[in-house]
């Protein structure tokens, strides 16, 4: 049944078209409705709210996976591997692969997609490169209603490659199925890594580039293995597997997506991913409040006013900054 929107939030035919389009499994209408959903600009904020609830009930359908490691592990290279793999087996991939913004410009290289030049060529995948612009976590601040619109579009697959940060990494975990850390066999000390909050919310652990030293990467699976085991699970009905890949050489690739599935099959069984979706809107939903409150917050004619004159009295020790802020919230709890 499609969602039901009030006379005030109607489409307008051009986004009634976009809608049409997206649910055809056209590119560009998804790509329009990601650059719609990404836009900073009040007016396209306000259509892409109402496009994301036209297409809601036709989403919820692909496995999200979030794929993770630190610059160098060979995420671009192995998803481009597995995105023609899935392919050949008859799927439909969709790519978010965040690349990660200047703190200074705000640019970003967005170098995924040529990364990916192979996979690139088939119909069958939609690679979006966007900038995570400051957002924590290494994944864009509109990265969940892009995966909606994927979902929507027919993609059964959504990847979201992210861009590697460390422990702020772990928010691609709160709106994914399965999150997946790739790592290389020669990054030192496992067990010393084993400690990184980033691996305590691992679903899959892939030990990339095996073919390089196969005797020490055989070592370094061991050795994750057995680290694992000292964390709690984050399911008690799944034990994260350790395997070992290769994407240049196609090696581990069919065990790789079959843990995936498996995960899967498991977490379905047992009513787990059901739940999971369920934490993650709710989530969602407190911070989509929260940056709203923010907004209001800056938005407040008073604490535009003050806060240039307060903000500088912070800088220069005159006031503290707990009581600045107090005064600026007091203009806010006042306008009542």
């Amino acid at each position: 049944m499609d969602a039901k929107l009030s006379a005030g939030e109607a489409l307008s035919v051009e986004d009634q078209e976009l809608v049409d389009g997206l649910l055809a499994g056209k590119r560009r209408p998804l790509a329009k409705t990601i650059t719609l959903i990404e836009s900073t600009l009040l007016a396209h904020q306000q259509r892409a709210r109402k496009v994301v609830a036209s297409i809601l009930p036709h989403t919820g359908r692909a496995i999200r996976v979030g794929v993770s490691g630190v610059p160098g592990a060979g995420k671009s290279t192995f998803i481009e591997v597995l995105g023609i793999w899935l392919i050949e087996r008859g799927h439909k991939l969709a790519i978010l692969a965040v690349d990660p913004s200047s703190s200074l410009s705000g640019g970003s290289i967005l170098g995924d997609k040529t990364r990916m030049e192979m996979l690139c060529q088939h119909e069958e995948a939609f690679i979006r490169p966007s900038p995570s612009a400051g957002s924590l976590g290494g994944v864009a601040a509109k990265t969940r209603e892009a995966m909606l619109a994927c979902e929507a579009a027919g993609y059964d697959v959504i990847l979201v490659e992210t861009v590697g940060v460390g422990q702020s990494e772990t928010t691609v975990a709160g709106m994914v199925d399965m999150f997946v850390l790739l790592q290389l066999p020669n990054q030192g000390d496992e067990l010393q890594a084993i400690k990184k909050g980033i691996v305590e919310i691992a679903d899959l652990v892939a030990i990339n580039k095996i073919d390089i030293n196969p005797n020490h990467a055989a070592v370094c699976i061991a050795q994750w293995k057995q680290a694992l085991h000292m964390l709690r699970p984050t399911s008690p009905n799944w034990t994260v597997p350790v395997i070992g890949i290769s994407a240049m050489n196609r090696i581990g690739v069919d065990e790789f997506w079959g843990s995936i599935e498996r995960y899967r099959e498991t977490m379905t069984k047992t009513g787990e991913l059901e739940q999971k979706r369920r934490n993650q809107a709710l989530s969602w939903m407190w911070s989509m409040i929260e940056g709203g409150l923010k907004q209001l917050f800056r938005n407040n004619p008073v604490v535009e006013a003050e806060l240039p004159k307060l903000s500088q009295q912070v800088s220069q020790g005159l006031i503290t900054p707990g009581a600045a802020s107090e005064k600026l919230l007091d203009y806010v709890r006042s306008r009542d």
